[in-house]
């Protein structure tokens, strides 16, 4: 195969190729080119998102799960549709989708995968610390940006994940542009008509149905392509009395208006229902009793009846994006998006108490909160609605030098409340409804009610980046960036104090950036990055009695990272280390009795990655990647909670004619649960393997996918409650690997 670069195009517009036809170094046909308005685009016309997507054609990278691009400003993992269809149950959600590169890890999804909602980590960093993106859009939570793994985005509406371990350029958007950014690309239009229907079945009753139409160029359009998808998704689930279903539609079209204009226009709609308590994790207590996999029961005097406990949410996202060339080297970029998160919960108040058990006025402590016997549980409603505008302009001032520019306004509306109430009396019922007290402000106020608030988030970004080329094959980028950040509270209770807030605080950041690309040789470049990432404080930051008290500034990190990547004809490497100096670290403590929010130290993370692939001629590939990874307190010089110590994957692919095989194994380094590096609170190394082999016949094709192939039911966190750690008797809730999970998939092709 060629070692020639393919033409450049930019991942958070390169929806419509799939990485397997990029490594391949084939010609790319016109709709694959998102990056560009009706035609083929060369790198130096593509404005920067972050992630320069430029392989080789070679047999490595054809094969590859995990790649990086040779024109890389920092460490990347490139995963491949081909990867994720082929390899991976179709419920995977897409924690599960990057955890096969280097330094990411993923905890939670104890009811099977894709089933019940992961957090991942990244080098260490927790969710909430790095950005996710789709298309492009930074999303997440308003209080904070953490993310909902199996809410908005499952995999059927993904073509391809970028992982990017570092902040990126001045050009890469987000509120958490400081321990690297997870690049969802939306599924790819096609210019040939056609469609797919994907149905599975497998352990613990789960079954999925997933059709997908495409319209091809309609011609009476002007080339207009149209994709339409769906999926819905059912199980009894891993644990006990936890039942899920899930319903996805996505909806997709790309719009030529002349020559040099693009029109992009999407839409997806995810709706979830489960059973499960709003903090789940069995206790030791009960994993001794019941077993690993105990989550709910059958028993209505217990707080852990599974109808007492369940969720509904309910999400969509809208993206409207306009790409054009409007002048000879001069190119203009519009994201305009919106997105909803509805979760309704009802739930327990506490499910670490043995079943069986009915909560007393005087256990519960009746002469503040309740006036009868009961099962104390809450409602909970979380319910925001995101608009934001993302602007971007390139110039090409010179043949060597250009300058990327633009902005980022976002803002969002949130109402969030819990009211608690007795749950075996299906309502708010006779317990503590009509409890009643004169607050600290004089005012009488509703013991029923935990919180009930109003919150708005408003922020701008404005940056500029300029990319030098002074001699051939050398990119060196300086850049900029200036951030703003309000958040305001309007609260009948707020959270914590359960007093009334009208509150607002505002922080900015001034960011510098400076990265370099070299290539050595066409198939060889090194890197070199300096990076200044940034968190926003969280609007937990407000939950005090008078926020003037604060000091918090915004978390930053100064990120200094070299690497190197080789594309060969049958070996692909890459290899990088890297030196985070994270500051400002969130701290509180009380203060003549309100909750004061403040700075102190930090933590630095260091450490090496690496991934290699060999492919032979065959269609077999080998492939291995890794990372050892200190994330160390800066006063106790101990690993910070929850980041594991390092990584590992490894497996074997092939891929030639109707059969396809892969057979992968990723390893967790060993972790604490928390920041003293407890013993009793080690989480001990664990390894999940997944096997898959597929045999396409035409029109039909046949898959069967093996999770966990070796059953492995680790521990995978700790949420500590109370100790001592590891006492049976003690109320921390522990998550373990979901175990061996099977199934089968039957696939037709219209």
């Amino acid at each position: 195969m060629p070692h020639d670069k393919i033409r450049s195009r930019r991942f958070a517009g390169l929806t419509g190729l799939s990485l397997a036809a990029l490594a391949a170094g084939l010609s790319a046909p016109a709709w694959a080119d998102e990056s560009g308005p009706g035609k083929d685009t060369d790198a130096d016309t593509v404005i920067a998102e972050g992630s320069d997507i430029i392989v080789t054609g070679t047999r490595a990278n054809e094969i590859a799960p995990v790649t990086a691009s040779l024109h890389t400003t920092e460490p990347q993992a490139i995963v491949s549709r081909s990867f994720i269809e082929d390899s991976l149950p179709a419920t995977a959600d897409f924690n599960q989708l990057a955890l096969i590169t280097p330094s990411f890890t993923s905890t939670g999804g104890d009811g099977g995968m894709g089933i019940s909602e992961s957090k991942g980590q990244l080098r260490g960093f927790q969710d909430g610390e790095y950005n996710i993106t789709y298309d492009g859009v930074p999303f997440g939570d308003t209080n904070d940006p953490t993310h909902h793994s199996n809410t908005f985005f499952p995999s059927n509406t993904i073509e391809t994940v970028v992982v990017d371990r570092g902040p990126g350029n001045a050009s890469n958007l987000g509120q958490a542009t400081f321990g690297g950014s997870v690049n969802l690309f939306s599924r790819a239009t096609r210019e040939d008509m056609g469609a797919d229907v994907r149905a599975s079945y497998g352990t613990n009753n789960t079954w999925l149905i997933r059709p997908m139409l495409q319209s091809g160029a309609i011609k009476a359009l002007g080339g207009t392509e149209v994709l339409l998808g769906g999926q819905y998704v059912h199980t009894d689930g891993v644990r006990s009395y936890a039942p899920y279903h899930q319903l996805n539609l996505f909806g997709k079209a790309v719009i030529p208006i002349g020559p040099d204009v693009k029109l992009t226009l999407l839409s997806t709609y995810n709706k979830n229902h489960f059973n499960q308590p709003d903090n789940d994790g069995p206790t030791l207590q009960q994993v001794q009793d019941y077993g690993k996999h105990y989550l709910l029961n059958n028993d209505p005097t217990s707080s852990q009846y599974w109808k007492y406990n369940y969720t509904n949410k309910t999400t969509d996202f809208e993206l409207v994006k306009l790409e054009a060339d409007i002048a000879p080297g001069v190119r203009f970029e519009n994201r305009a998006y919106t997105y909803f998160y509805n979760n309704s919960t009802y739930t327990a108040a506490d499910t670490t108490v043995e079943g069986g058990t009915v909560y007393t006025a005087a256990a519960l402590g009746a002469t503040s909160r309740t006036s009868a016997d009961g099962l104390p549980g809450y409602a909970k409603l979380n319910s925001y609605r995101t608009y934001g505008d993302i602007m971007k302009a390139m110039v090409q001032v010179t043949p060597w030098a250009k300058i990327t520019a633009g902005g980022w306004i976002e803002w969002n509306v949130t109402h969030r409340k819990r009211y608690e109430y007795d749950i075996a009396a299906g309502g708010y019922g006779n317990w503590n409804y009509n409890q009643k007290y004169t607050g600290t402000d004089g005012k009488t106020h509703y013991t029923y009610i935990n919180y009930d608030q109003d919150s708005h988030g408003n922020q701008e970004q404005l940056f500029a980046e300029l990319e030098l080329q002074p001699i051939s094959g050398l990119k060196i980028t300086p850049g900029f960036k200036y951030l703003e950040f309000t958040r305001s509270i309007s609260a009948i209770a707020n959270q914590k104090t359960h007093l009334p807030a009208h509150f607002s605080e505002s922080w900015h950041q001034s960011l510098p950036f400076l990265t370099a690309n070299y290539m050595v040789t066409n198939n060889l470049s090194a890197y070199a990055q300096y990076a200044k990432g940034f968190l926003a404080p969280p609007l937990s930051v407000l939950y005090n009695i008078d926020p003037s008290n604060n000091t918090v500034k915004p978390q930053t990190s100064d990120n200094y990272q070299v690497g190197m990547v080789y594309h060969g004809s049958h070996l692909s490497i890459d290899a990088d280390y890297y030196h985070i100096d994270f500051n400002n670290k969130f701290a509180n403590k009380t203060v003549d009795g309100d909750k004061v929010f403040y700075n102190l130290g930090g933590v630095v993370y260091e450490g090496v990655e690496g991934q290699i692939t060999y492919a032979f001629n065959n269609g077999l590939a080998l492939f291995v990647n890794g990372s050892l990874n200190d994330a160390k307190d800066k006063d106790t010089k101990l690993q910070v909670a929850k980041a594991p110590k390092g990584t590992a994957a490894a497996g074997v692919l092939y891929k030639h004619g109707p059969v396809k095989f892969s057979l992968i194994d990723k390893y967790t380094g060993v972790q604490y649960a928390d920041d003293a590096n407890t013993p009793g609170y080690r989480i001990s190394p664990y390894h999940n393997t997944i096997l898959s082999i597929g045999y396409d016949f035409g029109i039909f094709a046949v898959e069967g996918t093996v999770s966990d192939l070796f059953n492995s039911e680790k521990v995978t966190s700790i949420d500590i409650n109370d100790g001592p750690a590891g006492d049976i008797t003690g109320n921390d809730q522990y998550h373990f690997q979901p175990g061996r999970e099977a199934s089968i998939s039957l696939k037709a092709k219209f």
